[in-house]
């Protein structure tokens, strides 16, 4: 394993496991659920806003590795940017994932993100990982 894949590998299970992001919140403005039916994992996606800005977001749930991680390493990303900017980044980690976007430059935006690139390799893993990408994307529309 090269060097880079373990501290992907790291950043995955550090949020597994310990994930600061993994509470409830009080008074969200938003909640939204999502669920892979295919494996059981649940998610819970709570949003505070500030104007048209994610001024906080954190989630509830239980799931794999894969699905855990990325959601909370999905907050970091998101959180304090704009619906605008928040739906770019969404949309540069699906097309990540589905390996439509292998630009580094346009993949260096998803800062830690980037670390389950190379759950494409793994399709059984991929609605894992787009768990929490698509039930924020759905929470995004709804507003």
């Amino acid at each position: 394993m090269d060097e880079l894949t373990q501290v992907y590998n790291d950043i995955i299970m550090e949020h597994s496991m310990n994930s600061y992001n993994r509470k409830k919140m009080a008074n969200p403005d938003f909640v939204e659920k999502g669920h892979n039916p295919n494996c059981g994992d649940e998610i819970e996606l709570e949003v505070k806003m500030d104007g048209d800005r994610i001024a906080d977001m954190t989630f509830t749930g239980h799931g794999c590795a894969i699905s855990q991680s990325s959601t909370s390493v999905m907050i970091d990303v998101l959180k304090g940017k704009t619906i605008a900017e928040a739906k770019e980044l969404i949309a540069t980690f699906i097309g990540m994932i589905k390996r439509e976007i292998k630009d580094e430059d346009e993949l260096a935006k998803l800062d830690e993100a980037i670390a389950f690139r190379n759950v494409a390799n793994m399709p059984a893993r991929v609605k894992c990982a787009l768990l929490a990408w698509h039930t924020m994307e759905d929470l995004l529309e709804k507003k």
